[in-house]
């Protein structure tokens, strides 16, 4: 059993920034591939950026391209921990945040929600304009 959990949201003004970080705890034995995603109120769970096992490899949606960063800890003691810097926020980023695992993969990112095995609860982040 793996469980993720997400911090770091919170309300910031349009053109600010925000960093969020996803801890992976239980059967963390292995890297995960990781992702980020959001969801708005009766809208779908989209994709925002995610992240391959060894960290070479990362993949954003076109609307957060150049604004948002993915990345994650090498360390052996942290590494299933991830991180989404987001700056230049637009309100349009307004949503909640899920932080995912995927455990099958050897390479790669993957965009799609039903590739990933684990969520965690997300974290809320509010762009005011």
């Amino acid at each position: 059993q793996v469980q993720l959990v997400e911090s770091g949201g919170g309300l910031v003004q349009a053109g600010g920034s925000l960093r969020l970080s996803c801890a992976a705890s239980g059967r963390t034995y292995s890297r995960y591939a990781m992702g980020w995603f959001r969801q708005t109120p009766g809208k779908e769970r989209e994709f925002v950026a995610a992240i391959s096992r060894s960290g070479f490899s990362t993949a954003y949606a076109d609307s957060v391209k150049g604004r948002f960063t993915i990345s994650r800890d090498n360390r052996d003691n942290a590494k299933n921990t991830v991180y989404l810097q987001m700056n230049s926020l637009k309100p349009e980023d307004t949503a909640d945040y899920y932080c995912a695992a995927n455990f099958r993969a050897a390479v790669g990112t993957q965009t799609e929600v039903g590739s990933y095995d684990s969520w965690g609860q997300g974290t809320q982040v509010t762009v005011s304009s």
